[in-house]
């Protein structure tokens, strides 16, 4: 089927649909970005904005030696619009890029408004119009009608896993008597964190509370598949008392200035915006009933006071699985005129969403001009994250993060028996120079 030469219909304002979008734009295509909110809201967003954060207000490590620094650079080498907005909209958060959320999504909404290019529609899609190329980055909330059509292509009935927010803490409202300020080992300059130390005998009380709060259950007739990244702290509990001191309740780096020593556990604050009004619990994403979950949080020593600016809460993520749905251009198998991008491609964070979107956009544009499809190597973080949703091995596909679990080390040259910093600073180091020789060829 013939389609129109020069536009684009791309589905959902999140961070994967604004940063294809405007890459379109910028490469001199009309994009219809539709967006459903605010005629129809979902169970997390609370706004009408594009690229609204309704989990973490963090875009990751801004280490260079990393697989998100990585990501990273790659991003802005295309000239990210997420990117460039989080970093202007950039609140403490010691190695990581955290933003101001708010600031941060009337950044992105701004620009994309403000483009000649793209004309922005608020409309719920159910269905893509055939005669168009279209880009479904609707995310992990996807509308039921889509996400029904989705179904209904791919064949594929499990398209869904759960993840949980964490709650967000007045400032004002933290006992800081009975709290520390600073970063794991002293890292990341500017100390951002609020520390919230444990003695054995609170984390006690904390785990016996927690193990027995009540839960928001789940409907029936859904499954409860979890992320591992973004588990609520009670499905981690459950699998052992001490989790929780391996995981977001990790004391280590943390030294007391008030005892000189790390706590037992120690649960960590950090900044939700530049005036420092409000913290974000990190890690703690739950799905405990609001009143249990007010109850048992106050049972951490510095928040015995806390007032919640938000409670955590429960929602329902849509994914396909990649290897089964998606050719190496992000179309759809069963329908080549559709790209998907974002998270319900199986990617999970914010970054990597993003990533996704430049890499759809890419390749749009190169199927709109007729040039030959060539993606990037998979020693880069672009590609290797482009390889992880489209040639995993379909029977254990699962959501992933940028990691250096997706770099394959036998496809870098001379790494020979290196340890593990030397490794990652080399496979870094060749990324970078996989990436320039590829953007510089115009690959795509």
């Amino acid at each position: 089927m013939e389609f129109q030469p020069n536009r684009v219909d791309v589905v959902g304002a999140g961070l994967a649909g604004c940063e294809a979008a405007f890459a379109l734009a910028e490469m001199g295509f009309d994009v219809q970005l539709f967006e459903m909110r605010p005629i129809k809201m979902t169970e997390a967003h609370q706004t009408d904005q594009c690229a609204e954060l309704v989990c973490s207000n963090s875009l990751k490590s801004k280490k260079p030696v990393s697989g998100p620094g990585i990501l990273k650079a790659e991003m802005n080498r295309i000239g990210s619009l997420i990117l460039r907005s989080a970093e202007a909209a950039a609140v403490p958060g010691g190695e990581a890029l955290a933003v101001d959320r708010q600031k941060f999504s009337t950044l992105v909404t701004q620009a994309i408004e403000a483009h000649p290019r793209i004309q922005k529609i608020s409309r719920e899609v159910s269905t893509p119009n055939p005669e168009v190329l279209t880009l479904i980055a609707t995310g992990p909330l996807t509308s039921d009608s889509l996400s029904q059509w989705i179904a209904k292509s791919t064949g594929d009935q499990d398209l869904y896993f759960y993840d949980a927010i964490a709650p967000i803490v007045d400032t004002a409202s933290i006992d800081m008597e009975n709290a520390f300020i600073a970063n794991r080992y002293d890292k990341g300059g500017e100390q951002a964190y609020i520390n919230c130390p444990l003695s054995l005998e609170e984390y006690t009380a904390f785990i016996d509370a927690l193990v027995s709060a009540q839960i928001v259950p789940a409907k029936n007739f859904e499954k409860e598949i979890f992320f591992q990244g973004c588990q609520p702290i009670e499905a981690i509990a459950a699998t052992g008392r001490e989790s929780l001191r391996f995981g977001p309740m990790k004391p280590v780096g943390l030294t007391n200035p008030k005892t000189g020593r790390w706590a037992h556990a120690v649960v960590q604050l950090r900044p939700e915006n530049l005036s420092r009004t409000a913290y974000n619990m990190v890690g703690f994403q739950t799905r405990m009933k609001y009143g249990d979950q007010a109850r048992v949080l106050k049972l951490i020593p510095a928040l015995r006071n806390a007032e919640f600016i938000r409670m955590g809460s429960i929602h329902r993520n849509t994914y396909v699985c990649g290897p089964r749905v998606l050719n190496s251009d992000l179309a759809m198998k069963a329908n080549p005129q559709v790209f998907l991008a974002g998270q319900i491609t199986g990617v999970e964070g914010y970054l990597e969403s993003a990533a996704c979107g430049l890499l759809a956009a890419q390749f749009i544009a190169a199927k709109l001009r007729s040039q030959t499809h060539r993606p990037p190597p998979s020693t880069t973080g672009l590609g290797a994250l482009l390889k992880h949703i489209t040639l995993s091995n379909a029977k254990h596909y699962q959501p992933a993060n940028i990691h250096f679990g997706l770099f394959e080390p036998t496809e870098f040259e001379g790494l020979g028996k290196m340890k593990k910093d030397g490794l990652r600073e080399e496979i870094a180091r060749q990324a970078r120079l996989n990436f320039e020789n590829w953007w510089n060829a115009d690959a795509i």
